[in-house]
């Protein structure tokens, strides 16, 4: 029997929704999507920064990224952006709900602001887009090409943070159950739902925890990475390429997984 594997990891031709894709693990995928040839719309709260990032997309990987700004912390940039995906794509192969914030703070002196905005954009954000794009996911699914959601976690939701971001493991702990939820529901409908707990990155969010002042050009990620058992930070090519596999072919009997994307720092305690 001679079976075809020379697909296995294509996506070309899908459309994705990279959600906070105009900076950091966002962007890196979004990067990766449309140099895979994939049709891929970003969006992020600051309409300015999302345009840019999408037309510099589309000029560095000759691909054509599409910019949507929406906030994601609120119903109604939820409902906007949903709206907005519906009018231009009868289908959607692709969703990754990668929007999310942090807020730093000692444990006495954590507020309820601080609390609020972390779950609604991290945890709660996610859930009602995902549903409310349920009808184009369903349309893009089949046997033989499902639709994938994938969930952008953290470690942080898998070990204890080691700064004071109070909310933030609790946010992503709930999208990594909330990834299991979906995925029971959903895998009879041919829609595969996975996470990635990413780990240190050069991103503007972990810049600003370790002191960087949100640069994250020039400063010394070595340092960081010097913590890490595999030596380093994580790249963009680490973080598109797991993407793009569990957006792939290659990926099709992965349903509900929670992998750790860190260099080894989960498994080494």
């Amino acid at each position: 029997m001679s079976i075809d594997f020379s697909d296995l990891f294509s996506i070309k031709g899908r459309v994705a929704l990279v959600t906070g894709g105009s900076r950091g693990i966002g962007e890196m995928i979004a990067a990766g999507y449309l140099s895979a040839g994939a049709k891929v719309y970003i969006s992020s709260r600051k309409a300015a920064v999302c345009e840019a990032t999408a037309a510099r997309l589309s000029e560095t990987y000759d691909g054509e990224c599409i910019a949507i700004p929406s906030d994601l912390s609120g119903m109604a940039g939820v409902e906007t952006l949903a709206r907005e995906i519906a009018a231009r794509e009868p289908k959607l192969d692709i969703l990754v709900n990668n929007a999310g914030a942090a807020w730093g703070a000692k444990l006495g002196e954590f507020p309820e602001v601080g609390w609020d905005k972390v779950m609604d954009t991290n945890a709660k954000g996610p859930f009602f887009l995902t549903q409310a794009l349920l009808p184009q996911l369903r349309a893009a699914a089949s046997p033989e090409a499902p639709a994938r959601v994938i969930n952008i976690g953290s470690i942080d939701g898998i070990r204890t943070p080691s700064m004071d971001n109070l909310s933030y493991g609790p946010a992503k702990a709930a999208i990594h159950y909330m990834t299991r939820v979906f995925a029971s529901h959903l895998a009879g409908e041919h829609i595969r739902v996975n996470a990635i707990a990413p780990g240190p990155f050069p991103t503007w969010m972990l810049s600003t925890g370790v002191g960087f002042g949100g640069e994250t050009e020039g400063v010394d990620w070595g340092a960081v990475g010097a913590r890490n058992p595999s030596g380093r930070v994580g790249s963009p090519q680490d973080a598109a390429g797991l993407a793009i596999f569990l957006a792939s072919k290659a990926s099709s009997y992965v349903t509900g997984q929670v992998i750790a994307l860190d260099g080894g720092i989960v498994v080494s305690g």
